[in-house]
């Protein structure tokens, strides 16, 4: 064996056992990290004009959505680029409820910020007047409902805002 092969070899394996080692102590990614969209429960309340429209827990995550004026759209926390991954949020939230307990709601989809628009929730709609603001915590979303992050135990309202 020459010195040139040698040094080659050495020089592979010193490599090879370098890279096992970063991928023995790495933490894992694909298998050890949690799944960021795995269904997590919420608390919902759709407050109307004349109170409480919808008040329960919601077990819900990151989905497709389908409205009668919006159709299918994604409404998975990847909306706008807010996130990497899929994650719980508010309108796929307001969508799971609406399914298990059977009231409906629109809304209007809007390209440009790669969201919906909530226009009515159980017949209740915001019209010239008024429109569905969304809170999280008490706090209103800084982004649109597909595009806001829910943590387990969060509680979520839509309420009726007139203007």
């Amino acid at each position: 064996m020459s010195l040139g092969t040698t040094r080659r070899a050495t020089i592979a394996t010193a490599a090879l056992s370098l890279a096992f080692t970063a991928l023995a102590t790495a933490p894992a990614t694909a298998h050890g990290t949690p799944h960021t969209n795995a269904p997590i429960r919420v608390g919902l309340t759709v407050q109307g004009p004349d109170g409480p429209l919808f008040q329960g827990k919601v077990r819900t995550r990151g989905h497709d959505v389908t409205t009668a004026s919006g159709g299918t759209h994604q409404c998975d926390g990847t909306n706008g680029g807010a996130h990497a991954s899929k994650v719980p949020t508010p309108t796929a939230a307001l969508d799971d409820a609406a399914r298990k307990h059977g009231f409906t709601w629109d809304g209007t989809w809007y390209a440009s910020f790669d969201d919906f628009f909530v226009d009515t929730i159980k017949n209740v709609s915001g019209g010239t007047s008024a429109y569905w603001s969304i809170a999280v915590n008490g706090t209103p979303t800084p982004v649109g409902g597909c595009q806001f992050k829910l943590n387990p135990g969060d509680q979520v309202s839509f309420t009726w805002t007139s203007f």
